[in-house]
């Protein structure tokens, strides 16, 4: 599986491959024709109280990223991360299209990361996760 986040305000290349946004709001000023994004993705973007909070405190990218992968572990961010999974498989290239100013620190960087494992997820995110149910046991006395 081969990702590229860009931007989404970039012009498109045929070596972009599927162009995936992972915003929840539209980019201003943009036309569907201009994205190019063959799919747009909005359950996998962070809500909007977490992307208010982290427009206000860019530097806290830590806990943002931290709280972007406790939301995806909700019913919708899993089955938009499987979806984006099997969008992935088989392909080329997969673009992750995103509409931050911050191109070091935005949400399509951290899917890239827990996409190409190189950042361990919770463990109630992403594909081994799935069908898996934590069982605590009493302790004994």
């Amino acid at each position: 599986m081969n990702l590229v986040v860009k931007r989404v305000y970039e012009a498109a290349s045929p070596s972009d491959g599927v162009r995936v946004l992972v915003d929840r709001l539209w980019p201003r000023g943009l036309t569907k024709q201009d994205a190019a994004a063959k799919f747009w993705l909005r359950d996998l973007a962070p809500s909007n109280e977490l992307r208010q909070w982290f427009h206000a405190n860019p530097e806290a990218w830590r806990m943002f990223r931290k709280r972007y992968l406790k939301e995806l572990v909700s019913a919708e961010g899993a089955a938009a991360v499987e979806k984006l999974h099997r969008l992935a498989e088989g392909k080329g290239q997969v673009t992750l299209l995103y509409a931050s100013r911050n191109q070091e620190h935005n949400n399509a960087t951290v899917l890239k990361e827990l996409l190409e494992g190189t950042r361990k997820p919770p463990s109630s995110v992403g594909r081994a996760a799935k069908g898996r149910g934590r069982i605590r046991k009493a302790k004994r006395q």
